[in-house]
């Protein structure tokens, strides 16, 4: 049974990124599941920090893009928005190059927050980073 309120299409998810730090950082969208939601992101002078490794500010922005995405889609956007309340990451593993591919599932979908994991693997399966998301569900004035 799927969670979402509405199930766009990966184009869609991809043009409503189009000019947003989502685009400039190289996040692309792959799969929108019964239950989650599926992007990577490459590892390039775009995402890296000095010392030439993944920066845990990006992978932390691949895991808010995700979350607040999926929140989004389990809502009615005409009486409904999410806004983030709280992120945490844990870097469990560098990466220097190619990509890596997040995945957002539900903990908790309430009417007034819901708890989104984010599961951040290298191309080998990985965990490199392992987050969490909480969303505030705020109803949209009348």
């Amino acid at each position: 049974m799927s969670i979402w309120f509405a199930t766009p299409t990966l184009e869609t998810l991809q043009i409503l990124s189009a000019g947003t730090m989502v685009e400039h950082i190289g996040i692309e969208f792959l799969e929108i599941g019964e239950a989650s939601l599926t992007a990577h992101m490459p590892v390039d002078r775009r995402t890296i920090q000095p010392a030439g490794l993944l920066h845990g500010g990006a992978s932390a922005a691949l895991a808010e893009t995700l979350g607040s995405v999926a929140a989004y889609l389990c809502v009615d956007p005409q009486r409904k928005s999410c806004v983030g309340l709280e992120i945490n990451a844990n870097h469990v593993r560098a990466v220097r190059d190619g990509f890596v591919t997040g995945v957002a599932t539900p903990i908790h979908l309430g009417n007034s927050t819901q708890i989104w994991q984010i599961r951040i693997t290298n191309p080998q399966g990985q965990l490199v980073c392992i987050s969490r998301l909480t969303m505030a569900v705020l109803d949209r004035p009348a």
